[in-house]
């Protein structure tokens, strides 16, 4: 995939801000002094009045927000997901979650590829946090497109939402007119031998490889709530799984997904991810390299249960 051909998830996100902010009054847009860095540049110069800044303050940030919903507004919160929802998870807990505000998080910057920021930038922990939450609702995009449909579907969303998008540039593997629905997983291409589950900057990875494997590509791109019946579809035909994740297998979206396994079928299973360790500052792809988050990795694993 060339250069020209990535852009970034925080675009869609931004262009996806604007439209639903033209059509609907009650969307509002709330920053801690981070809003050209996550997308919100185009929303806060044309709507200046529904903007918020309240500085370096995350945990303020989604309480306002928490606040806004309460009085009928729909707050869209955006930060790096190292401080949201890294700094601020009580407060989600305790004043969204707990009274199920519909406030719209996004987590930009998260995973390795944030890279020469290093570790304590590097949120690989986030939806781990968010899926634990009751009544939360966890997407993770694969492109600037997927970007853009998930924020239009996330306002009509009558629940609380967290959104992860990556810092980096990523290809762009769907079209701007496919159809998103929160809670239904996407069939990118189908094949005999293995199913591989992936989601966000690791969908692009998963489809290079399924070319020299023969697998079925599902994009996860909604973690709560998951759509089991689809990854049960594929593996009926396959019956063998492997995740790709660009976060830690600890609590991510392989373990979501084993978890909903339980009970239902028994197939061998990989799972490819960031294993226990922290980051540590690099450029993305060395980062992906370092920690087994590559085309060649993830095609070995499936040639391992493929046999």
């Amino acid at each position: 995939m060339s250069e020209t051909a990535k852009q970034s998830m925080r675009k869609g996100f931004g262009e996806g801000l604007v439209e639903v902010a033209g059509r609907d009054e009650r969307v509002v847009g709330l920053t801690a002094d981070l809003r050209d860095s996550v997308g919100m540049g185009e929303f806060a110069e044309k709507f200046p009045s529904r903007y918020v800044d309240v500085g370096v303050a995350e945990q303020n940030l989604v309480t306002v927000a928490s606040g806004l919903a309460a009085v009928g507004k729909r707050p869209f919160v955006a930060s790096y997901a190292a401080f949201m929802p890294g700094r601020c998870w009580e407060q989600i807990r305790t004043t969204i979650c707990y009274n199920n505000r519909a406030v719209k998080l996004v987590g930009t910057h998260a995973g390795l590829n944030v890279g020469a920021d290093g570790a304590t930038h590097q949120m690989t922990e986030d939806v781990a946090l968010m899926r634990s939450l009751p009544n939360m609702t966890v997407l993770a995009p694969c492109d600037v497109n997927e970007a853009r449909r998930a924020t239009v579907a996330m306002a009509e969303y009558e629940k609380p939402v967290y959104m992860r998008l990556a810092r980096e540039k990523t290809a762009v593997v769907t079209k701007k007119e496919d159809e998103f629905e929160i809670g239904k997983a996407r069939m990118l291409r189908e094949g005999e031998r293995v199913t591989m589950v992936a989601c966000g900057t690791m969908v692009v990875l998963a489809l290079e490889v399924a070319e020299r494997v023969g697998a079925e590509v599902i994009n996860l791109h909604t973690i709560k709530p998951l759509d089991i019946e689809t990854i049960l579809g594929s593996l009926e035909k396959t019956k063998k799984l492997v995740t790709v994740e660009e976060h830690q297998l600890a609590g991510g979206m392989g373990s979501a997904v084993l978890e909903a396994l339980v009970g239902r079928v028994e197939v061998p299973v990989a799972m490819v991810g960031v294993e226990d360790v922290f980051g540590e500052s690099g450029t993305a792809g060395e980062l992906w390299g370092k920690y087994g988050l590559t085309a060649d990795n993830i095609e070995g694993k499936c040639r391992e249960l493929i046999g």
